[in-house]
């Protein structure tokens, strides 16, 4: 009969648990290889004749059980389950049952990937979400298993070594360090790390009684400051939040030179991809630093809402996510309320409207089967539209209800694994409200609705079905909608709120006098997409400056969505977008410009893209004329912000020689260590403007510069730069470089998508790319994000023969981690060629029309 560890779907029993590990690991940074010997403290439930393991090529020694009656019983034999990634340890006679102890010694190597301990440049790094800590100990490596643990590691002298706790004692022996460090809280296996490399830190400091420090390689150490200071600003406002202290001793910061993710909350040992954590704020754009901001307070927001309370499976992991998603902003934006980061976590939503109007779209809430499968779950639909929804709840339930309701749930599942249905109980609970339809609708539910509106006198009829972005897909499928409606009228503006649960609706609106126009998604926190009537789109059109940012985002993205789903024209756009010409807002204007972007970049072609080009120009040049290149003294960042996004439509989108022509020089100083040649926030679009139309001498110059720069922000920037040049020969050199060290494992997916965006270029490297599939594929060392990223960059291509061949390419070499990758870009690709074919005429049409 076959063990049922056989089964990749295996799953540890529950009558064996861990309760403490005491493991001493010795690293061989030479020979990438480890030996670890660790005894886990057991409790058994039933006396049972195995114990199951999970291990990945880890050799075993000697392995030994006691009994709490002091009894030493030795295994039959141990028998490896590569299918469950187990290890399954067999005894001659029962174990009893109750509490006992299990001593393995093991022999390891280093993982070629960015998994498990690995080799990032000088750096050995640990990375174990989801199911990862099973190359480096043999051990329970599922969440609801959680532990002490008491961690010694061994390293050669002058590196330095961080794990989970503070390190409580150091041996040296000539060439080797024994590092012993304190005791964690219970945790589970995927949230234990280690670091250990030439890092050097900023001094301590301490927040509320916690000490927190940042590092980074010595030539980074400048870089430190500013995540060092999120992490202060973050700490006090999270506790003050949950109620509740921090549980893990001291927080460790670091900024790991190569890194899958972006970062992961290790308990007390927080790891970082570089350009997540180290920026100097004097050259930084702002994007980085909110984006640092926002990182950093992600990953302290799960020490609390993952590291404390832990979902039993993966299945729950959107619930992490999302929930420290939506987390972060709330206290980024407490903390720096001018940068308005409620917008970007708006556009970020917007990238999951997107995907969740696909037929291949998946519920935020699925089944995982495997810790195979939970890697897939790493995506905008876990993240955006899981934090979309937390919000959407908030704001119905109201702020206090809500975090009443998770301080509840905090203190109720306190070191402890929890479900999603713990936390809507404990919300509906704090609210009277009913949550839990709300919630299991939301997220058992894969897609969204689109919302019909129409006005009539103080009338409203609302109707609900799903919104598909493919042109003629309809279904019936509903959503108890939390709405909040706001409109003009003799009285000046007002909200009200509705809940639509049924396909369609009356409401009488409050008030008195005329209806001079309505918003259905005030604020713009539904999830969900608005069609009005004409005269509805009419008088919002006409009072377009009435409405808040995020509502005037919110009409063009729904117009643009209407457009692309064939239930509106992209004429109807056009004349929308025709009418922002006058905008100020920052993130308006982000918005419009990649709407913009995207007509330009696939929607027109020959004599219509230099019209189209022209046409832009023409829209936003005196908007830029305003500001021009250079920040006046005391500016505020909304209006360099501004100026960036009009520089990147004037430079970008419109291709203007003459912003080109200034841009030129100005970007010659900044590569020469001139910081007041550019405006920081104009450095990405300027000098991917100008590497675009640049010479041998400008490209030998930035790869020249790219591998040396200690910024990271800077070095990405040189990176893509180099993927943007269109002369032929140039774009073949940057082709090339793909496939060297030059590209770190880490950038291999973004550096992939800018050679496949490169107009000249595109062609020549998708030919290349279909030859070497298989080598493409090998960057990545299989990393399950990467992989997913490397799939989802064949959206770029454009037309029906290209379709056809990446539908060829992924049928025949399928890529089996990234399977919801694959159906998902094929449908978004063949949207996209059929948008383009529909669209070609009517944006002609429209284009003869303009003056």
């Amino acid at each position: 009969m076959a063990h049922a560890t056989e089964d990749k779907n295996f799953r540890l029993p529950l009558s064996v648990r861990p309760r403490r590990y005491a493991a001493t690991l010795t690293l061989d940074m030479e020979a990438r290889a480890f030996t670890g010997l660790q005894t886990i403290e057991l409790e058994l439930d039933t006396p049972t004749d195995e114990i199951v393991l999970h291990a990945i090529a880890l050799k075993l020694g000697e392995v030994v059980f006691r009994a709490a009656d002091g009894r030493i019983i030795m295994p039959a034999e141990t028998h490896e389950a590569p299918l469950s990634e187990t290890v399954v340890v067999r005894f001659g006679e029962k174990l009893p049952q109750g509490q006992g102890a299990l001593d393995v010694t093991w022999t390891g190597r280093f993982t070629e990937g960015l998994r498990g301990l690995y080799m990032a440049g000088k750096v050995a790094a640990t990375q174990f979400e989801a199911a990862d800590a099973r190359r480096l100990f043999p051990c329970f490596d599922e969440p609801s298993f959680k532990a002490r643990w008491a961690l010694t590691v061994q390293v050669p002298t002058g590196l330095t070594a961080l794990s989970n706790g503070a390190l409580e004692r150091e041996e040296s022996d000539g060439n080797m360090r024994r590092l012993t460090f304190k005791e964690t809280e219970v945790l589970s296996s995927y949230l234990i790390a280690l670091v250990v490399g030439p890092l050097v830190g900023t001094p301590e400091e301490r927040v509320e009684g916690i000490p927190v420090r940042t590092w980074a390689l010595p030539e980074k150490a400048h870089l430190t400051r500013f995540g060092q200071d999120a992490a202060l600003a973050a700490l006090p406002r999270l506790q003050a939040y949950f109620d509740l202290p921090y549980a893990f001793g001291k927080v460790d910061q670091v900024g790991i030179p190569d890194f899958e993710a972006g970062a992961m909350e290790n308990a007390g040992l927080i790891t970082y991809r570089e350009i997540a954590l180290l920026l100097d704020p004097a050259t930084a754009p702002l994007s980085v630093q909110k984006r640092v901001a926002e990182v950093v307070t992600h990953e302290l927001a799960h020490q609390w809402f993952g590291n404390w309370v832990t979902m039993v499976w993966w299945d729950d992991l959107w619930l992490n996510e999302a929930f420290a998603t939506w987390m972060a902003y709330k206290i980024v934006d407490d903390w720096k309320p001018d940068w308005r980061v409620w917008l970007d976590f708006d556009s970020g939503k917007a990238a999951a409207l997107h995907l969740d109007a696909l037929r291949s779209t998946h519920p935020i809430r699925g089944e995982v089967r495997n810790a195979h499968e939970a890697g897939e779950s790493f995506d905008l639909i876990t993240y955006e539209k899981g934090g979309a929804v937390l919000r959407m709840i908030e704001g119905f339930l109201g702020q206090d209800a809500f975090r009443e309701g998770m301080r509840q749930y905090m203190r109720k599942h306190a070191r402890a694994n929890a479900v999603a249905d713990d936390l809507w109980r404990a919300l509906a609970q704090a609210s009277s409200q009913p949550v839990l339809e709300l919630a299991n609708a939301w997220i058992g539910q894969s897609g969204y609705p689109q919302v019909g509106v129409t006005v009539n006198g103080r009338k409203v009829k609302l109707t609900q079905r799903r919104f598909y972005s493919e042109p003629g897909v309809k279904s019936d499928e509903r959503w108890p909608v939390p709405m909040v409606l706001k409109y003009a009228d003799a009285g000046g503006v007002r909200e009200q709120r509705v809940l639509l649960r049924e396909s369609e609706a009356e409401v009488t609106l409050e008030g008195s006098g005329e209806v001079k126009w309505l918003v259905a998604n005030a604020g713009s926190t539904g999830f969900y997409r608005v069609q009005y009537d004409a005269t509805g789109l009419e008088r919002l059109s006409a009072n377009v400056d009435a409405l808040e940012p995020s509502e005037r985002i919110s009409l063009l993205a729904d117009q643009w969505a209407l457009a692309r789903s064939g239930q509106a024209t992209l004429t109807a756009f056009l004349d929308l977008a025709g009418r922002y010409g006058q905008e100020e807002d920052d993130a308006v204007l982000d918005e419009l410009v990649g709407g913009l972007a995207y007509v330009e970049g696939r929607l027109v072609e020959g004599e219509d893209q230099e019209r189209f080009r022209r046409w832009v120009e023409k829209l936003l040049g005196a908007g830029f004329k305003k500001v021009g290149w250079d920040a006046a003294p005391g500016e505020t960042d909304r209006v360099k912000l501004r100026r960036a996004a009009l520089v990147r439509a004037l430079g970008g989108v419109a291709r203007s020689p003459e912003i080109i022509a200034e841009a030129r020089p100005r970007v010659a100083r900044a590569l020469d260590g001139d910081t007041t040649a550019l405006e920081p926030n104009l450095l990405d679009a300027a000098v991917g403007m100008v590497a675009r139309q640049g010479d041998r001498a400008l490209y030998e110059k930035i790869l020249e510069k790219m591998p040396v720069e200690p910024d990271p922000a800077t070095q990405r920037r040189y990176l893509m730069a180099l993927t943007a040049f269109e002369d032929p020969q140039l774009a073949d050199a940057a082709q090339k470089l793909f496939f060297t060290e030059k590209v770190k494992m880490q950038d291999v997916a973004s550096f992939l998508t800018g050679l496949i965006n490169n107009r000249t270029g595109r062609n020549m490297w998708w030919a290349e790319k279909q030859k070497r599939w298989k080598d493409v594929l090998a960057r990545t060392g299989a990393a399950p994000m990467l992989l997913r990223r490397v799939v989802e960059s064949l959206g770029a291509l454009r037309e029906r023969k290209q379709l056809d061949e990446v539908r060829k390419l992924l049928t025949a070499h399928p890529v089996e981690e990234a399977k919801q990758a694959m159906g998902q870009t094929l449908e978004k690709l063949e949207q996209d060629v059929v948008l383009r074919e529909r669209a070609l005429p009517e944006v002609r049409a429209w284009l003869q029309r303009q003056k």
